[in-house]
């Protein structure tokens, strides 16, 4: 019975499903993490009777056939770029992001990362770097003897120094826009890799045309709606019981069958 391996299809669709939604759930205080949605496509079709085919030597034709599908597969999980709402850490050196674009990140490999999470600190050195210690490019030193920090909405760094009355111009925090931000690849560590789905990025200040202004001491949280995702999880949940159903009552036909005398 094709019943039995098509519910099959719906159990591990729905298995994959839940896993996504679990995710997003255990991600709901995660600094920038952006949601994710699970997209399904429908299998092949068996052609039982293909539609125009003729039904008579007179011309006529099925109008429309019959076909039965063979079930679902995953297709794609979706990562939803829906602005997460922006909370006050008064840290000088957070930075929320308010429209679009990603903080470059040069990891220890020597590849260039793409995160959301504004939650920086300072090295040793002096470098602005991220929670991990990864600089933030294009790399920006702040003094020893700097006594208070200003980051304005264009990203333009300033420090106080010791001795001097005007602030000095550290550099300028950068932002990259991608064409198609669920190209992304998500390594972890609220890290994301440029792909070739993704398309190359391009690199302006903050506040520039199509990107967004910077914060300081604010971060931006998830984009998780937990209402939304609890409402999600219990569809998965009944649609997976249903699926499990068709498999029971397929297994009941077929010993209904068997015991046929």
């Amino acid at each position: 019975m094709r019943s039995l391996s098509i519910a099959a299809t719906g159990m591990l669709a729905q298995q994959l499903n839940v896993e996504v939604i679990s995710n997003n759930i255990a991600n709901i205080n995660t600094t920038g993490f952006k949601r994710q949605r699970a997209e399904f496509h429908d299998l092949l079709y068996q052609d039982l009777l293909r539609a125009g085919t003729a039904s008579s030597d007179t011309g006529t034709v099925v109008p429309s056939g019959i076909q039965v599908g063979l079930g679902v597969k995953p297709a794609a999980t979706y990562r939803i770029a829906e602005q997460g709402n922006i909370t006050i850490t008064d840290n000088p050196l957070d930075m929320a992001i308010n429209g679009k674009g990603y903080f470059a990140v040069e990891l220890p490999s020597g590849e260039t990362a793409y995160t959301r999470a504004g939650a920086m600190g300072r090295s040793a050195t002096g470098e602005l770097v991220t929670a991990n210690g990864f600089i933030v490019q294009p790399g920006i030193t702040i003094p020893d003897d700097a006594t208070s920090v200003t980051i304005n909405a264009q990203g333009e760094v300033f420090a106080n120094l010791d001795g001097q009355s005007a602030p000095s111009n550290l550099g300028q925090v950068e932002l990259a826009t991608f064409p198609n931000e669920a190209g992304l690849q998500a390594i972890g560590n609220n890290m994301l890799l440029e792909t070739q789905a993704s398309g190359a990025p391009t690199v302006a200040a903050p506040g520039s045309d199509g990107f967004g202004a910077l914060q300081q001491g604010a971060l931006e949280t998830s984009n998780v709606n937990i209402v939304a995702e609890i409402t999600n999880l219990i569809t998965a949940q009944r649609a997976y019981e249903m699926n499990s159903r068709v498999i029971q009552a397929s297994d009941e036909m077929m010993s209904s069958v068997n015991q046929l005398r």
